[in-house]
């Protein structure tokens, strides 16, 4: 098979966040077919340009056998017009741009929903080359938007609500991540579009070692720092055991709320807290391997009604560590797991209370919390598992399609 994804938002290991469709092109690649991702270098929560394009448009690079097609997109900040802006420059661009590089016909053609635009872009595409068209539903938009507060009859939210509708129509197949998407999908599309691939985690990159108890008993957080992730809870509960000199808290990662952390902790002196600048994803590893709890937090919202897949669980999960789950979402693999603790978003006296619940555990009884929590990521949140339900897919509609 010959693949194009299209992800306004794709990473590779060298860049900091998710690397979901570089995972998977990655293992399709080993099974001998072709992959070209086309994606905007623009990082999405940096901030910055990870490309230097010089006066053109787009690059062309071949990273670990995978094509990608780097499209210039102007900067932005925050969630505003710019990003609009910025979504709507990589849209058309992609549509410009893909015909004249003389690449090989596609046979299907997956658009990926970091953004809409996007994934009408691809289905444009998809049509031209006459191919099937893959919708790949990653954020339920506009329902997200909704969910944060913008009226629903804002014209903006009316053109994606009729977006949405009409790109469900015209999608041969429907993936999302988000394992109860179809609650909301299925408004709009029959149950026989779509289907569930969770993100996951290339474990050969993630290898475990049982922690050791050593002189910091470190709780660690990693990724994204913005309003969704609410890490002043965090802060609260690193000053509150100010106390405990030998638990040290570390939040690595960027974000719109990094500079408003990184005051709190100068304002209150905290010492027992560390906010770095987010790693490579290939460094990630390290982090977590050092770390002897992890700490995933996001804030009760309408819109985890449908569920998470979150990367960095994922990878927290892969690493073996003892893991506080926090977050009302309709999913939880923690508990899944039948290992790590679950709390309440948003509490404070909850969150020091089983911090220093694990810090009374033995180093025998959080190694076997952690081992089970890599045992069920390796059975079934495995990029080799979730690759094999994506590549049955891709060959299915092809051959449906060419029937």
């Amino acid at each position: 098979m010959n693949i194009w994804i299209f992800n306004h938002h794709a990473l590779t290991p060298e860049m900091s966040g998710g690397t979901r469709h570089y995972d998977f092109a990655k293992e399709l690649i080993k099974r001998g077919h072709k992959v070209t991702i086309v994606a905007s270098s623009f990082h999405y929560s940096k901030y910055q340009e990870m490309r230097e394009y010089g006066g053109k448009e787009y690059l062309l690079e071949s990273i670990d056998g995978i094509d990608f097609v780097w499209i210039k997109t102007p900067a932005y900040f925050g969630n505003g017009i710019g990003r609009v802006k910025n979504m709507l420059s990589y849209t058309f661009k992609v549509i410009k741009i893909m015909p004249k590089l003389g690449l090989k016909k596609p046979d299907i053609v997956i658009g990926s929903s970091v953004h809409l635009f996007a994934v009408w872009a691809a289905m444009k595409l998809a049509q031209k080359y006459k191919t099937p068209f893959i919708m790949e539903v990653r954020d339920l938009w506009p329902q997200a938007l909704i969910d944060m507060g913008i009226s629903k009859w804002h014209p903006f939210i009316l053109l994606l609500g009729w977006l949405e509708r009409y790109l469900y129509k015209k999608a041969d197949k429907i993936i999302s991540n988000l394992p109860y998407a179809y609650d909301y999908i299925g408004q709009f599309a029959e149950r026989e579009k779509f289907i569930w691939i969770s993100n996951g985690v290339d474990l050969s990159n993630i290898k475990y070692t049982p922690k050791e108890r050593s002189e910091k008993f470190t709780v660690s957080y990693t990724g994204a720092i913005g309003v969704a992730n609410n890490l002043q809870i965090f802060l609260d509960a690193a000053k509150k055991l100010q106390g405990k000199k030998d638990i040290y808290f570390r939040i690595l990662g960027d974000g719109a709320e990094k500079e408003k952390l990184r005051k709190f902790t100068k304002e209150n002196n905290l010492q027992n807290v560390s906010i770095e600048n987010s790693v490579p994803k290939s460094e990630v590893s390290n982090i977590l391997e050092n770390s002897d709890v992890l700490y995933f937090n996001l804030k009760d919202s309408p819109t985890f009604n449908y569920g998470i897949s979150s990367n960095k669980l994922f990878d927290y999960m892969a690493s073996g560590r003892v893991i506080i789950f926090s977050t009302n979402a309709k999913n939880n693999p923690i508990k899944d797991a039948n290992a790590g603790y679950s709390i309440a978003p948003d509490d404070v006296e909850q969150l020091e209370k089983t911090i220093l619940e694990i810090y009374s555990l033995s180093e025998e009884e959080r190694i076997k919390i952690g081992e089970k929590i890599r045992a069920y990521a390796e059975e079934n949140y495995s990029i080799e598992i979730l690759t094999n339900k994506l590549e049955n897919l891709l060959k299915e509609e092809i051959k449906k399609f060419n029937a």
